[in-house]
C-alpha cells in the first residue's frame, strides 16, 4: 500500500509513517518545502499547492497537519492560526485531489471530538449533534473543507480524535515531568470527562480504516471507557509512584490560557468511539490505568 501523510513530523503521524514504514508499506509525507528525497511531496496549504503528480497512483492520503491546540493561551492570533492551518489546508488537499485524473481511493482527514463541544455527562456518539464554542466551530468547518474531495467521489473518512496519551507528547508526555516530581494534579473539579485514547490504539485505528473504505464519514477515535479528570490524574500518578495531591484553579487556568482552559482542558466531553466497535475493532487499551501504566513504563510505543 502507498500511503501518503500530511502531519508526518506529528505525534501521530510519526507513529503511523513508522508503523506502516515497519509492515513494508510504502509512506510519502507531505512537506511544506522543497522535498529531501523521494519519499517527500511538496504542498502549500496556505498557497493552495499541491504536487499531485507525485501522489499519482497512492491507495490513500491520511490527513493529519494542523497547528497545535496547545496547551498555550488562546489569543486572537493563536485561534486565527489553530482555524486557518485546518481549514486552509484541507481545502487545499481536498481540491487537489479532486482534481486528479487518478485520485487516491481514500481520505482520511483528521477532525477531533471537540465537534461535540462541552457533553457533560451525557454520552456523544457519531450521531450527536454538534456543539457550541470557538472549537466545534472550528470542527464544523474543518470537516466541511473535504467537500471537494466528496463530489469528486473521494470516499472521506472523518478522523474525530480525543485525547492522545503518548510518552513523547501530547497531554501526557507534557505533563509527566511534573508528576514525576510529584507536582501534578487535577485540573479544577476534576470532574470533567476527558475522551482519550493510548497513540497505539490511535495508529492501530487509523490502519483498520485505511482498509475500510467503505466506512466514511466521522468516526470517533477514542477508547470505550471516557474518565473524568480526577480519575486520569490519579492514573497518572499512580504509574510513576508519586503523590497528586494538586489542584490547578479554574481561575488560574482562565488566566494563564485563555479560552484553552474552558475549551479544551476544562470542558467535560464524554465520547464512545461506536462507529469502530460496531466495526469490530478491538481496543489494546480501554482502561486508563493500564494504559498509562503501559505508557509510563515503556511497553506501549512513544
Amino acid at each position: 500500500m502507498r500511503v501518503a501523510i500530511t502531519g508526518a513530523s506529528g505525534l501521530i503521524g510519526t507513529a503511523l509513517g513508522r508503523s506502516l514504514t515497519e509492515d513494508g508499506h510504502e509512506v510519502l509525507r507531505l512537506v511544506r518545502r522543497s522535498p529531501h528525497d523521494m519519499a517527500e511531496v511538496e504542498w502549500d496549504p496556505s498557497g493552495g499547492e499541491v504536487d499531485t503528480a507525485r501522489l499519482d497512483g497512492v491507495d490513500a492520503v491520511v490527513h493529519l497537519a494542523g497547528a497545535p491546540l496547545g496547551p498555550a493561551r488562546w489569543t486572537a492570533e493563536y485561534k486565527r492560526r489553530i482555524r486557518d492551518s485546518r481549514i486552509m489546508g484541507t481545502r487545499t488537499l481536498a481540491t487537489a485531489l479532486a482534481a486528479m485524473e487518478n485520485p487516491p481511493a481514500h481520505l482520511l482527514s483528521g477532525s477531533a471530538v471537540g465537534f461535540y463541544g462541552d457533553t457533560g455527562s451525557d454520552t456523544a456518539t457519531e450521531h450527536s449533534p454538534p456543539g457550541s464554542g470557538f472549537l466545534a466551530g472550528v470542527v464544523r468547518e474543518w470537516e466541511a473543507a473535504t467537500e471537494p474531495a466528496e463530489r469528486a467521489g473521494v470516499p472521506v473518512t472523518h478522523l474525530r480524535t480525543g485525547i492522545v496519551l503518548a510518552r513523547s507528547g501530547g497531554m501526557l508526555g507534557t505533563v509527566l515531568p511534573l508528576f514525576r516530581l510529584g507536582l501534578g494534579g487535577k485540573l479544577g473539579n476534576g470532574r470533567q470527562f476527558v475522551s482519550w485514547i493510548s497513540l497505539r490504539d490511535e495508529v492501530a485505528a487509523i490502519r483498520f480504516l485505511l482498509g475500510r473504505g467503505d466506512i466514511t464519514g466521522p468516526v470517533n477515535l477514542c477508547a470505550p471507557g471516557a474518565v473524568s479528570n480526577a480519575a486520569y490524574t490519579r492514573a497518572v500518578a499512580k504509574a510513576v509512584r508519586r503523590p497528586a495531591v494538586f489542584t490547578v484553579p479554574a481561575f488560574a487556568m482562565r488566566a494563564a490560557l485563555g479560552g484553552f482552559a474552558d475549551e479544551a482542558a476544562l470542558v467535560s466531553q464524554r465520547v464512545t468511539p461506536q462507529r469502530l466497535l460496531d466495526s469490530g475493532f478491538s481496543f489494546h487499551h480501554s482502561d486508563v490505568r493500564t494504559a498509562v501504566s503501559d505508557i509510563v513504563g515503556g511497553g506501549s510505543g512513544p
